[in-house]
């Protein structure tokens, strides 16, 4: 007989599996469904990640987006070192830059100096700020243990502003951009979907005939007039408002037609036709037995609405017609990266453009395994 390490784990019975699948609550079961979606889970603490970090971005960010300095422009990423040249553990560091400039094409050089090593600390003081325009604060996650010493880990811009720092708060437009601007199509989509697959008759082809006159306005020139329309001294934050407001207007109508027709179908459906003997309200009907039908889509399409919504504001704000500086959002970023020689001299002005590619893929991946999570057949 072989003895039994006491570090061996029992084996589970099959039977307390299915005893406990068939006691799962509906959560419980979405819950085990999900974590199985390996990307969703990495995607999930992608996105988690990064609303918190744009969230919290006047701490997370080491320095003002806004701040200019003549002396630091188009200066390349630092990358953090760990030892030093002579492989001495110094902790998390920089090298310094030396600024030189070339004398035929007068362009600035940047060289590293090995000499010149600047420690990296986290949670120091730096510059004051008020986060979300209310706690006033210093302190930041990161920076330079010298408070006059400045470290660009992402580089600068043309004017010598730091990169991380305007991607992060950039990352709060854009990222609440998507939440918002899906928060008020979806109601609206939501709304007058179910009212016209519900309801039907002249209510129903009044919304149809809605819908397809706003889904044959076209785009483009909609937004080259309203950016001509917007007068120039408007608040940037008015503006950031109505771009939200106008792309929820037009965005509703792909869900609402699929709302529609799947009411359609489900209003005669042997449950609807119960809840309605047994005297339920036309909107208990709707919202407790009807639209919890449809969660698995409704989740999918949230999930997929966010990052359509997102690529929709990056691309106006990247032609002009969307948010505009001082305002900072990825789009308005990736500004910069239309003049060729800028991208030649400095590439990592593209890394916003690799943010946005980041977020949208993990909104995807994220939907998949909420889709299959919330699938009442799926196993």
């Amino acid at each position: 007989m072989t003895a039994t390490s006491p570090t061996d784990t029992p084996a589970v019975d099959p039977r307390d599996a299915k005893e406990a699948l068939y006691r799962a609550t509906p959560r419980q079961l979405m819950w085990w469904r999900f974590r199985r979606h390996k990307l969703a889970l990495v995607s999930l603490c992608v996105l988690v990640f990064a609303y918190l970090t744009a969230g919290f971005a006047e701490f997370t960010a080491p320095y003002d987006p806004f701040e200019i300095t003549e002396t630091a422009t188009m200066r390349p990423p630092q990358p953090v070192h760990l030892f030093d040249a002579d492989w001495t553990f110094q902790g998390p560091f920089v090298y310094g830059l030396k600024r030189s400039r070339d004398l035929e094409t007068a362009a600035v050089i940047y060289t590293e100096d090995t000499d010149d090593i600047v420690p990296l600390r986290f949670f120091t003081a730096g510059p004051e700020y008020q986060l979300w325009g209310l706690i006033p604060g210093s302190l930041h996650l990161f920076g330079a243990e010298d408070p006059d010493a400045r470290i660009y880990v992402l580089g600068t811009d043309t004017l010598g502003r730091d990169l991380l720092s305007r991607l992060i708060h950039g990352g709060r437009t854009t990222l609440t951009i998507g939440i918002v601007g899906v928060a008020f199509s979806f109601l609206i989509g939501i709304t007058m979907g179910s009212i016209s697959g519900f309801y039907g008759g002249r209510i129903d082809s009044a919304i149809q005939r809605l819908m397809e006159f706003i889904r044959s306005i076209p785009t483009i020139p909609l937004w080259m007039g309203l950016a001509a329309a917007l007068p120039v001294e408007w608040d940037p934050l008015y503006v950031y408002f109505l771009i939200t407001v106008l792309l929820s207007l037009i965005n509703w109508t792909y869900l609402a037609r699929t709302v529609r027709g799947s009411f359609l179908s489900l209003r005669g459906e042997d449950y609807v036709l119960a809840a309605r003997l047994t005297g339920a309200s036309e909107s208990r009907i709707i919202i407790k037995h009807m639209l919890p039908a449809m969660t698995s889509y409704i989740i999918a399409a949230v999930t997929l609405s966010v990052p359509e919504m997102i690529l929709g504001e990056t691309a106006l704000s990247f032609l002009g017609l969307g948010l505009r500086p001082p305002v900072v959002s990825w789009g308005v970023l990736l500004q910069e990266a239309q003049n060729l020689r800028v991208i030649v001299q400095a590439p990592w002005l593209l890394l916003p453009g690799l943010a946005i590619v980041i977020i949208v893929l993990s909104f995807n991946f994220l939907g998949d395994g909420l889709r299959d999570a919330a699938d009442p057949y799926g196993r």
